[in-house]
Parts: structure tokens; sequence; C-alpha cells
């Protein structure tokens, strides 16, 4: 039996929001104020019930309704086709045949043998009569808030939403339920829910005692284990010595006092005859009496001595430990149906090699935790929300559910039905795009999860060399009301030229993605043999083969850019539709089906553009041609590029393109020697002022500044 998934309506961000669980993990990831917090608040007010929901909770669009209604700007529908306000939280469970159902069986409305599913359902709704009672409340007293619904609102609402109501539905037709509060019918033996919070008690200040405390609840919750007997026993029977030795000392210690009450006397002889003894309680000795301390070389040190990164690890491991105790249980109780714990943020305070560690070894953590010591394994699902790229790239890549914002409004896609989009890719022939996806995010790039915007590149020279560009694009445009590119969440990713495997990826994601790439012009020429003879076919007709060239060789034939061809749905021999293209005809936008034409476009394909009479191939080939003062004559101060070539160009005896083909030792280099050799100029502030970034560069980051 599990949870197949969890439904919220109304509550803060989550509209009409819907998480499909795994059977064992879900990683839910997403930007700050995607909603991760409002998941796990929800599930703790509206099943949990260990918070009050406030008026805050309230989702916008709801507010706004119900104000128009309080407020009389709307008129009261009738009541039969009132359709009552409020939040909603809907849980549905899946079971299968071998499933022991006798805690869940109140549960079940559906006779289908069939339909194997129980929908639960957790609202805080206002009813007609109360609506209109809340109504007429505020027309009279509007004057005492100044006419502010909003403000009455927020302070009376609880006044007319009475309770959370719980239901279990037939799902077919939710005019059909059961209610659980009425026929008394607790989900204690059914769901049973924890939570560690993201706001953990953890600090490092000296009088912290965090983890010391949590010795003791440990100790307390696992007492009655069967496990733990001998061990409570051994410390009790120790307690009982001590209380008799400390028996004798409290005697010598308090005769003088004891002998001072005996003095007043009292109606009988042992009235006032005391005796002080000791009784040390096993429990309340643990609480506040032990400190954790850790391993420093030869001494121990206090915990607050510790990082708060460990502490804060440590911390969750306690926890975890006794989360999972009172899931399993004593040995006569029956663990409930289905255990659900979720984990809030574990990254706090941790440096990413801990956030590596945690996930690398959480699963194992909890697999050893669901089993009892009477062999008995807990049915247990573990929700662990993030934001760290860290713990995404050591997490099974099927697990991953993302929390994605759009328009005041938070979805949450499942990051494995993407396998389904790939998948037919596969039947087209296209093969291994999906398995490549999953392998470079998590080994290289799951940042781009949390990026905002996204720059795809070719090489390792315009990956190093952007973040300086970024910032001389800002310098141009200071009073601009658009933040600045370095001040963006934007994630630079190094692609070869196969932006196109991320084409699902991107459209999944939805971020704005500039994707730099090469024009990688090519013509048709003979093949010829070591001879200098043109070779033959079997049917003796010449042989071609293809070489590269400059988009400025009068027998350019064609592009070998694979990405190019893709997005712009054409062929590689249309090279002239390519060289002719304006800046709107470069933005695209997903369909659905394809990437067609747009004019904002999600994606923008930056390749080089003619500058100054004149298109380079390549990256290199269009920085050395804008650039040509900015090399110099001293072929020292560049030793990424070769000589004998450096000095043919700057010497005007060969072309941009030539020097990019043949004078390039390292591409890498080439980039530090761009940056060692920059220069600022102070009047107005510029850095990197001494050379120039290529037209096409500028016009892909002009659109993604937007």
């Amino acid at each position: 039996m599990k949870i197949c998934s969890i439904e919220i309506k109304n509550y803060r961000l989550l509209t009409e929001f819907r998480l499909d669980l795994e059977d064992n993990l879900s990683l839910v990831i997403g930007k700050n104020n995607t909603g991760k917090t409002s998941l796990l608040s929800a599930l703790e007010k509206l099943y949990a019930e260990t918070r009050k929901i406030s008026f805050d909770d309230f989702n916008v669009k709801l507010r706004d309704r119900l104000k128009a209604f309080v407020g009389g700007e709307k008129a009261l529908p009738n009541e039969d086709v009132y359709e009552p306000l409020g939040v909603e939280l809907r849980l549905v469970l899946v079971y299968e045949d071998e499933d022991d159902l006798g805690q869940v069986s109140p549960l079940i409305m559906s006779l289908d043998p069939d339909d194997k599913s129980i929908l639960l359902g957790f609202e805080y709704k206002i009813s007609h009569s109360q609506l209109v009672s809340f109504r007429n409340d505020f027309l009279e007293e509007r004057d005492n808030y100044d006419d502010d619904v909003l403000l009455y609102m927020a302070e009376k609402h609880k006044k007319y939403f009475v309770g959370i109501s719980r239901r279990s539905y037939l799902s077919n037709d939710l005019s059909v339920f059961t209610d659980l509060i009425k026929e008394k019918i607790s989900l204690d033996e059914v769901i049973s829910f924890k939570a560690i919070s993201a706001k953990r008690n953890v600090t490092n200040r000296e009088n912290d005692k965090t983890l010391s405390g949590q010795t003791a609840d440990i100790y307390k919750i696992t007492e009655e284990s069967e496990e733990q007997k001998d061990t409570v026993n051994r410390f009790k029977k120790t307690l009982r010595g001590a209380d008799k030795n400390l028996n004798g000392i409290y005697e010598e210690m308090f005769s003088k006092v004891l002998k001072s009450v005996e003095r007043f006397g009292g109606i009988s002889q042992y009235e006032t005859s005391i005796t002080i003894a000791s009784t040390l309680q096993h429990q309340e000795l643990l609480d506040g009496n032990t400190t954790v301390f850790y391993r420093h070389e030869t001494h121990d040190l206090p915990e607050h001595y510790n990082g708060l990164g460990y502490m804060n690890l440590i911390s969750m491991i306690f926890e975890i430990e006794l989360l999972m105790t009172s899931f399993r249980r004593s040995l006569l109780e029956r663990p409930a149906a289905v255990n659900l714990l979720f984990i809030e943020e574990p990254e706090a305070h941790t440096h990413p090699q801990m956030q590596y560690v945690f996930i690398k070894n959480i699963k194992d953590l909890l697999e050893e935790g669901v089993v009892r010591e009477d062999g008995l394994v807990v049915n247990l699902q573990t929700v662990i929300s993030t934001h760290s790229s860290h713990i995404v790239a050591e997490c099974n890549f099927d697990d991953i559910k993302y929390m994605k914002r759009k328009g005041g409004v938070v979805n949450c896609s499942n990051l494995k039905d993407l396998k389904k989009e790939y998948d037919r890719e596969d039947s087209k022939g296209i093969d291994g795009h999906y398995k490549f996806l999953k392998q470079y995010l998590t080994l290289n790039r799951a940042e781009l999860f949390f990026a905002d915007k996204a720059i795809f590149v070719e090489g390792d020279t315009e990956r190093v060399l952007l973040p300086a560009m970024m910032k001389k694009i800002d310098e141009e445009y200071p009073e601009n009301e658009v933040a600045p590119l370095t001040s963006q969440n934007v994630s630079i990713v190094e692609v070869g030229a196969h932006s196109q495997v991320f084409e699902k990826f991107i459209s999944f994601l939805g971020i704005k993605t500039l994707i730099l790439t090469d024009i990688d012009t090519g013509k048709t020429v003979p093949d010829l043999d070591s001879a200098g003879n043109h070779k033959r076919t079997q049917k003796d007709e010449p042989k071609y083969t293809t070489e590269k060239c400059s988009p400025m060789d009068s027998d350019v034939s064609h592009t070998s850019n694979n990405a190019l061809c893709f997005f712009h749905s054409k062929e590689r021999e249309d090279i002239k539709y390519f060289l002719s293209l304006f800046k709107d005809d470069k933005k695209f936008l997903f369909d659905g089906e394809k990437w067609v034409r747009d004019k904002i476009g999600q994606i923008f394909t930056a390749f080089q553009i003619e500058e100054e009479g004149y298109r380079g191939r390549s990256f290199e080939d269009a920085f050395f041609h804008v650039n040509k003062e900015f090399l110099g004559t001293d072929s020292v101060v560049f030793p990424s590029l070769i000589a004998k070539h450096f000095e043919l160009y700057v010497a005007g005896h060969t072309t941009a393109y030539e020097f990019a083909e043949k004078g390039v030792d390292k591409k890498t280099t080439l980039a530090i020697d761009i940056l060692l050799n920059s220069q600022t100029q102070e009047t107005p502030k510029r850095t990197f002022s001494n050379w120039n970034t290529p037209a096409y560069i500028r016009e892909g980051l002009e659109w993604l500044r937007k």
C-alpha cells in the first residue's frame, strides 16, 4: 500500500497542485519560492493538524473571491449551486490484493474489485450559511475596520471556517463519502506522518546542547524496545546502586538541617522526622545531564565546538532515528499502514561534500530503520525537498519531482516522464539521448534545475570568457531597468555542438536559454588520392567529399552544425538560409511538437554574423577578426597561440579563419590569456575595455538579459 499522490488546492502558491510519490523516495526540487515549504506546511496543517491554518495560508485567488463576496462587490450564489470556498488536501492511496486491508477497510468506498484506490480529503472551507453570516457581519462592522474587508477577514475568518473536515470519498463520485469525524474513524493506524523541518534548532552557541537533548529523547522512545531491554536494565541497576551510595552521603550532608526540623516537634513523635533520599530517574537523568562530545585528535570537545554543518547533519541523523522508532512502534503495536517522512532542505548549513554524503547514505539509513526487531518491515515513503544541486547530482534521476512556478501558479512534474518523450525519438532511430541527458546532468550540471536562465556553449573558450562578456554588457547599460546579467541566476553549460539533445529538457524546465554555437560551414570538393587523382566509384563516377571552409568562401555549400539544423528544421545544405537570417529569425518556442519561430522566444540560437564586412566560422575566428589591435604584435603575451601563425596574422598575411584553424595551441589557455591581457578603463568605468565581444555573442546576451 502506498500514497500515490498528494493534491492541494488554494493553499498559498499551490492553486491546483499535484505531487506524484514514488514507492520509496521522492526528491522534490525547485528554485526558491516554488512552493516546497508550502507543501510541507499543508500536510502539517491539514492532515496532521499540528499547526493552525491562518488567513495568510489562503491562496491569493481564494482571498479575492472571498473578498468579493464578503465585501459585497459580488452577489452571493444560491445555496444549491454554491461550491464551498477554502483550502483542500487530498491523499490518494493505492493498495494491492496481497495487502492487509484491516487498517483501511473502513475507508474503502468502492465495490468495484478493479478499483484499488482510497481517496482521503481534508478541507478547511466555509459553508453557504457561514458565508452569508460573514458578509452580513462585515457590513455591520465595516466602519470599525475602515471598510477594509481583507483586514476583517484576516481577523475574523476562524469564526466562519469551522474546523477541518476529514472524509473518505468514492474516487469517481465525490458526492459519495464517509465523514471520518462523524463516524469516529481515526487515521492514526492508516497514515503516520512525521517531518523534519528546515528550521532546525541547531546553533553553534556555547550553551547549545541540541544534540545532547536529542540523546534523552532517543532514550525515552527506545527504552521499551526489546532490543534495548538488557541495556536499559543494566542502566537502572546502576542507578539503584548509585541511590544507595548517595543516601549515605546525603545523611551526613543534611544531618544538621534535619535535626533542626526535628526540634519543632509535632502531634506525633515522628511527624517531623524526615530523611532525604536519592531517587535518580533514568529518563530525567539523561535530560539535560548528558553532553555529546566529538573527538578532535586526542581531545574530546563539546558539541558546540563543532561546525554548524556537522551539528546539523548529526542532529538530522538523531531525529531520523527518533522518527523511525516512532514509525516502528513497540512490539505490542502494529505500525500504520503507510508511514510518510518529509525531510525539508537537509542541505541547511552544510557544505557540498556533506550534502553528497547525506543523499548517498540516507536511503541505506532509512532501509535499515524500517526493519523492526521482530522482523516486521514498516511501509515507509520518504519525501526530501531541496534546492541543492549537489544532492540532485547524487540521486536517482527517476525520483526527481520538479516544482516550477509560472504566472503565480506552481506545477510539479515527474522527471521520469521525460523518458517517454525521448522514447519517441528512440523509435525514430535517435538512440541514447535520454541516457546521455541523465548522465550529463547528474555528473556535471545539476544546477540547471535551479537556474532562471541558461547559456549552452560549445567549448572551453566561450565558457571561461562568458562571465567577462556578461559584465561588459552590464556596464554598457548601467541605467537600464533590467537586472544586470551578472546578478541574474544564469547557468553556463558546455555541451559541444549537441544542444539539441537538451531541447526536451529545456522545454520541461521552461527556462530562457541562449544557445551559443558555431556556423561550422563547409564545402564540397573532389576526393583525391595521395597522387592527386580524382577517386572514382564502382560505376566510374567521380567521388566527392567535404571539408571545412570560411563562410566567406565562394564555394561554401553547407553547415555541419546539427543543432542549428534541428532547431531551424533545415537541412545541412540550406546554408544560404542560415547566412541570411536576421535577429528575430533566431528565436524559438516549443509548440508541443516542434520548435517554431516566436518574436519573444524561449531559446535564441546565436551563431556568427557578419561584422565589419567579415563573418567568422568559429568563436576564435570571429574574436580574432574584431580584436586584431588587442592582440598587438608580441606573441609572447599569448603563449596559447603559435608564434609563427600569430606573426603572419598580425602582419596581414593570413585571414582570421586561417589563424583560428592553425594558430591556436590550447583553447582554454587562450581564454585565460585574453583575461590576463585585459585592461580596465576608469572613466567611464569599463572592465575588459581593450577587447571586443563578437557581435553574435552580444546579440544573444542582449536578448538573454531582458
